[in-house]
């Protein structure tokens, strides 16, 4: 089983404004909302693949219930824990004119530790060897940074292989209980070395020195440059593909949503490679976090390439 844990979920809404504008009014040519929050991201493009995961997270208010009820449409198994307060709305600002996609991003709910605690209670007793727990995304207020290296020692001693997607000291602090996977971006990466890494040779030098520290694989996205692929013994660069841009949010999340199901289902290093760029570049096309359907996947799938470093 799949579980994919977001501790800071928002509403996606998604707005087309063509030539936008600072100090001048905007008009909005199409607007889309969906549920969104990284984990949730990751879920619904599992979902489209053909797995089933269960989506875990904190929810509030009215904006909370049409998150959830949103996952149920899509089909996609939840538990979601409710608290008091009202979960964000976030603003995807999209311009086809100058190809821009700009974040708008409310802070969220504040969690208190005894609701992180009984969460990671009702995880940890859920889980059998093998399973995998995908911790991604920013922390809500009032959760610890050290959270999700707390969430990563006690999934991986309960026999869970961890995936970890998140920024920062969230990041920093993961990293300590050594999860199975980390998939930063490069300017994650830059971010997490305190210095600009411009070349592959630099960031496969960065994820190297992940690896040594114990984490497993190491995946590096670098938008249309593609991503790395990095473990103990080997290290590829797979080419990013070239497609028309609806949306860059979510990209990130469906890549982890393919390797979290190339492992669940035991693929190959090279089909793990392909799924997970088809995967990325698939929901690129797409407009807002909406997942891209499989059989627009599969037609990309052949023109992945990469090489070994």
């Amino acid at each position: 089983m799949i579980y994919t844990v977001t501790l800071n979920p928002a509403l996606d809404k998604t707005v087309e404004i063509p030539d936008f504008t600072l100090d001048a009014v905007n008009r909005i040519m199409t607007l889309r909302t969906d549920p969104g929050g990284k984990g949730l991201n990751v879920s619904k493009v599992i979902q489209k693949l053909g797995g089933t995961s269960t989506a875990i997270g904190v929810l509030g208010g009215t904006t909370g219930r049409r998150i959830a009820d949103a996952m149920d449409a899509l089909g996609v198994q939840t538990d979601f824990t409710f608290v008091e307060g009202e979960t964000r709305t976030n603003l995807k600002v999209v311009d086809p004119t100058r190809h821009t996609n700009t974040d708008l991003n409310e802070p969220g709910l504040t969690v208190t530790q005894d609701v992180l605690d009984s969460m990671l209670t009702a995880l940890t007793a859920k889980i059998q060897p093998g399973d995998i727990v995908v911790l991604s995304g920013s922390l809500p207020k009032g959760a610890p940074s050290d959270t999700y290296g707390v969430w990563t020692a006690a999934c991986s001693k309960a026999g869970a292989r961890v995936f970890l997607d998140a920024d920062g000291e969230a990041l920093r602090h993961g990293l300590t209980a050594k999860p199975y996977l980390v998939k930063p971006n490069n300017h994650e990466l830059s971010r997490l070395t305190g210095r600009t890494l411009d070349t592959v040779d630099d960031l496969l030098t960065a994820a190297r020195d992940i690896i040594a520290e114990g984490v497993e694989r190491v995946v590096v996205s670098m938008g249309g440059d593609g991503a790395l692929f990095v473990s103990a013994d080997t290290a590829c660069h797979a080419e990013g593909l070239q497609v028309p841009v609806g949306s860059t949010v979510g990209a990130g999340d469906s890549m982890v949503a393919a390797l979290a199901y190339a492992a669940e289902y035991g693929l190959d290093e090279e089909a793990t490679v392909a799924l997970a760029v088809a995967t990325s570049a698939a929901n690129v096309m797409c407009s807002g976090s909406q997942a891209a359907e499989r059989n627009t996947i599969d037609e990309l799938l052949p023109r992945v390439t990469y090489h070994a470093l």
